[in-house]
């Protein structure tokens, strides 16, 4: 199956619901599902900006898992509508000019599954580690 590296908190924004979409400079033509792998990084400031969300934070690990179901090149209109939805996760950055990838149907793990994570959309077999 396809994994996603993405750093804290955005993982767990993703895996609790508060996140539907992920930006990419790149867009990709893969839909289905996809693990999300918290990366071993954080972004400080964004942890801080959601902190009454209460959201454990897990790094370095397979944390659940989405649906891939589309792939829209932000332009104002929807930038503007994203942050209009949730100006804490859409509105630290101007996503205009890239490539919104929206999530569906998430499934949170119960035990996050520790592994190294890799850059883009990497191939992972859960049952072959």
């Amino acid at each position: 199956m396809k994994a996603l590296t993405v750093k804290q908190p955005w993982a767990s924004l993703i895996i609790n619901g508060y996140k539907k979409y992920e930006f990419r400079s790149w867009k990709t033509k893969y839909r289905g599902k996809l693990y999300i792998h918290a990366g071993k990084s954080s972004e400080k400031e964004p942890m801080q900006s959601v902190k009454d969300y209460g959201l454990v934070y897990d790094y370095g690990c397979i944390i659940g898992e989405v649906d891939l179901i589309d792939c829209i090149l932000v332009d104002e209109d929807f930038n503007n509508e994203l942050i209009s939805i949730n100006p804490l996760v859409y509105g630290r950055s101007n996503h205009v000019g890239y490539y919104a990838w929206k999530l569906d149907n998430v499934v949170i793990y119960k035990e996050p599954i520790y592994m190294n994570g890799q850059l883009g959309l990497w191939n992972v077999d859960i049952d072959k580690r």
